[in-house]
């Protein structure tokens, strides 16, 4: 099994040009060096997988009890931890050992997750792309919902209805963006068409679930 995926960072967006010459938008990725901060068993913690950190991080922004696990590691403290399933045969796996974007060689799509930016509250002209009302002199219903209720029966507004709200920060998976570099000596991947989320952002770099080499 290995590695399934990385923690990484959402650096931009550019554009490259490929064998054909053609053009392609990409989305660059710093992802890794991820050192690995814990080893978890299937005989002591019930399931076989690893924590990965990510992002260096002062020791006294960390509070005393992740400053425990990692003095235990015996790894500098990092900003963010996720866990990856693996297999207890698995090898080269080793508390300490950093884990780079190597592992995607040969991988020709992967899934991205990310958080969304958040937009705060919006309306429906802008959260649902709803058209509005009228734009003429007059007119009362220019960026409005509209008429949300129902006749004497059911006499409710349904379930699921469209209407103003919060928008964004919301957590995205991108599937099958497909890898159109790796840049191992750098820790960049670059893939195919845009990630979710800002630039400076934390994203989770997976192997893509239904599409393989």
């Amino acid at each position: 099994m290995k590695m399934q995926g990385l923690i990484g960072r959402k650096l931009g967006m550019t554009q490259i040009f490929d064998d054909n010459g053609k053009r392609v938008a990409v989305t660059v990725i710093d992802a890794g060096p991820c050192v690995i901060v814990q080893r978890k068993t299937k005989d002591k913690d019930g399931y076989d997988a690893v924590q990965l950190g990510y992002g260096a991080m002062k020791e006294k922004n960390a509070g005393k009890p992740a400053m425990g696990r990692f003095k235990k590691a015996g790894v500098e403290p990092v900003r963010l931890l996720r866990e990856f399933p693996v297999d207890a045969a698995d090898e080269g796996l080793e508390v300490g050992a950093a884990i780079g974007p190597s592992i995607f060689e040969g991988v020709s799509h992967v899934d991205i997750i990310g958080t969304t930016k958040g937009r705060g509250f919006q309306g429906v002209v802008k959260r649902y792309r709803m058209a509005g009302g009228r734009m003429t002199h007059g007119g009362h219903s220019k960026r409005r919902v509209g008429s949300i209720g129902q006749c004497s029966y059911p006499a409710r507004v349904a379930k699921g209805q469209r209407m103003p709200g919060h928008m964004g920060n919301k957590r995205i998976t991108q599937q099958n963006l497909r890898v159109v570099g790796i840049r191992a000596d750098e820790n960049l991947i670059l893939v195919m068409g845009a990630v979710p989320g800002p630039a400076g952002g934390f994203v989770i770099v997976k192997k893509a679930l239904k599409k393989s080499a």
